[in-house]
């Protein structure tokens, strides 16, 4: 019952190996080996040593002494690679690959040592037994997927959702809400009652926006970073006055007492309440801090000021009761008290649209810090799902590099998680929009699916072949039928014409909606909203207006200009065609964008084609923008 190691040729053949005989150990070198052992497996020169449980030994029809290994990853092995540095040394993760190698690949044993998963990594580190590894999860390719274990030796205690009625959300970078409003939407298909009860973002009219559609939601117009300091400050807060012990508050009170009272700051004004709190510099004189703004007595709201918190700590017992009824009324999260954290966090660092990026360090480029700041505010909060959304080229740009960080982070953090790629177009909108979403679930909970394509779509993407395995889609050998693909005539081409120079807001459609689309979005009231461009001056207009109503016309259709092959160059038999004010019909920027092979300066979309990507500043620059039929840029609501 025991194999030897014979002569072995060293490599495992690609075709099928024929067992003759079983065992139940193996010996190689004089060190016996049973079934589950773990070891070191030879590896190419110059690399480490690959680690397997070896899970079965045989002889093959031929006598060769072979095994069979179930491997294991190492951080650098896996998606996080260039990022193993986040992630313990001593821990490794299992996978589901299998494959045979001669006998005589084995090098030595290696003790490696299976634990439980868990979020607070001081309590993990204490339940670490002797070892050489240890392992809490297996790695899985599809999707690039971290997750539990499926063992029935170990059991992790799943939470009981269902006994909880909300769950709590936190929208970082919100915009308008949008990511936030959607994943409540399908919460509530799975039972579950999603909440957004924090929002934040730099942009002060989307909070307006936010705040008006969603009045329940604290809304904070500020920057995430200082978010995630003034979390810090509440936490050292309702420390002080909500969670302390009632004989150390006590006596907190009697010192109070016996202190004689100094008013000397407050002698003109004097202190009604706060009744709001913030980190950051709110009276711009470069001082930032926690800041506490009050309401002074005898004044009105006109006199409220911020102070900072060193001007106010005398004043306990307002500090008291804005702390307690803030920590009641849930003003801001505590560790453990946001369920879900949403957000894309800024992508400028990243998008092909930057042409300054930095490729070799992109996480000291300050454009990308925000993705630093995003994980830092998930492990200090601890949700227990985490779901971030951005642009395909953090995957693309630098070899991955911030897409591999993110899932370091989480990672470390002992989060589950998965990574996918999905175009809008493939539920039903009519734009392409690739996007890269990452779950993150905390050990208790399950590792969420990626919902499946329910439309055709016309692709204008290129999927990096290192990611292929995340592109969420139906397998190749399973047949379904998805829905046709929505294109530009279903979505808008039922609105009425408006003019460069649109100023009504509010309107009535005045036409008949056709589609399923058309029908799906408008709104219950039957008024038409936003229904209006954004206004191009005068130079421009009048590049727009000479632009003919064509499919695929753009600026290379205007007078003065030649092809070559995909390059655009100037006619030198015509002269430089110019405009009412003097300057060029056409722009020196058009004919050197993308090294004059781009065809979007100034170009007509039409009804048979979808929008890549809908940009936030809408000029036709170098962005194919223009209504199939009308001079102008598609308005807001076609946007939308």
């Amino acid at each position: 019952s025991q194999l030897n190691n014979f002569s072995c040729s060293g490599s495992s053949e690609n075709a099928p190996l024929k067992a003759k005989f079983h065992y139940r150990e193996g010996s190689v070198d004089g060190v016996v080996y049973q079934l589950n052992d773990t070891a070191y497996v030879k590896a190419e020169d110059g690399k480490p040593d690959y680690i397997a449980r070896i899970v079965e030994f045989f002889e093959t029809s031929d006598n060769e002494p072979y095994f069979t290994a179930q491997w294991f990853y190492r951080a650098e092995d896996t998606v996080i690679k260039n990022h193993s540095g986040l992630v313990d040394n001593m821990r490794v993760f299992i996978s589901d690959v299998k494959d045979d190698n001669p006998l005589d690949c084995i090098l030595r044993k290696v003790n490696i040592a299976q634990v439980l998963p868990n979020v607070d990594l001081a309590e993990k580190r204490k339940e670490i037994p002797s070892c050489d590894l240890y392992y809490d999860m297996k790695y899985t390719v599809p999707y690039l997927t971290f997750s539990n274990i499926d063992n029935e030796n170990v059991k992790i205690e799943s939470e009981n959702n269902a006994e909880k009625s909300d769950w709590s959300l936190l929208d970082l970078y919100s915009g308008c809400g949008a990511m936030s409003t959607g994943l409540c939407f399908g919460a509530s298909i799975s039972g579950i009652k999603l909440v957004t009860r924090w929002a934040v973002d730099m942009n002060k009219y989307a909070c307006e926006s936010l705040k008006l559609n969603h009045p329940e939601t604290q809304v904070r117009n500020e920057a995430a970073e200082d978010f995630l300091n003034l979390l810090k400050e509440w936490e050292k807060l309702c420390n002080e006055f909500i969670f302390k012990p009632l004989e150390s508050a006590a006596s907190d009170e009697k010192a109070d007492d016996e202190e004689p009272e100094t008013q000397s700051d407050f002698e003109e004004f004097e202190v009604e309440r706060f009744i709001s709190v913030c980190y950051g510099d709110p009276n711009e004189q470069k001082k930032p801090g926690l800041y506490f703004k009050v309401q002074w007595k005898g004044y009105d709201s006109n006199y409220d000021t911020w102070e900072p918190i060193e001007g106010v700590s005398e004043c306990k017992d307002a500090m008291r009761d804005f702390v307690t009824k803030g920590y009641k009324e849930k003003l801001l999260p505590l560790p453990g008290q946001a369920d879900f954290i949403c957000g894309g966090p800024p992508c400028q660092g990243v998008s092909g649209y930057n042409r300054f990026r930095n490729q070799k360090a992109p996480l000291e480029d300050v454009k990308n810090k925000q993705l630093i700041v995003y994980m830092d505010i998930i492990d200090f909060l601890k949700p227990k799902y985490v779901l971030m959304e951005n642009v395909v080229d953090i995957l693309k740009f630098a070899g991955g590099f911030l897409g591999r960080y993110a899932v370091g982070r989480l990672v470390s953090m002992n989060y589950q998680t998965r990574m996918g790629m999905m175009a809008a177009g493939s539920f039903g909108l009519p734009q392409f929009r690739m996007r890269v979403f990452l779950w993150g679930a905390l050990p208790n909970q399950n590792l969420p699916a990626y919902p499946l394509p329910t439309h055709e779509v016309v692709s204008r993407a290129v999927i990096p072949t290192e990611f292929e395995e995340i592109t969420v889609a139906y397998a190749a050998n399973e047949n379904c039928k998805l829905a046709n693909a929505v294109y530009l005539k279903d979505a808008i081409k039922d609105l009425p014409a408006v003019n460069n120079d649109e100023s009504q807001d509010e309107r009535n459609y005045g036409t008949t909606p056709i589609t399923d689309f058309q029908k799906y979005i408008r709104a219950p009231s039957g008024k038409l909203y936003d229904h209006l461009p954004y206004k191009l001056n005068k130079d421009d207009y009048e590049r727009v207006c000479k632009i003919p109503k064509t499919k695929g016309a753009n600026f290379r259709d205007l007078p003065g200009v030649i092809v070559k092959g995909r390059k655009v160059e100037w006619d030198p038999a015509v002269e430089r065609v110019l405009l009412t004010s003097g300057k060029p019909l056409i722009p020196d920027y058009a004919m050197s964008f993308v090294r004059g092979t781009s065809t979007k300066p100034f170009g007509r979309l039409w009804w048979d084609e979808i929008v890549s990507t809908v940009v936030t500043r809408p000029e036709p620059h170098n962005q194919a923008l223009l209504h199939p039929l009308q001079d102008r840029v598609l308005t807001i609501r076609e946007n939308a």
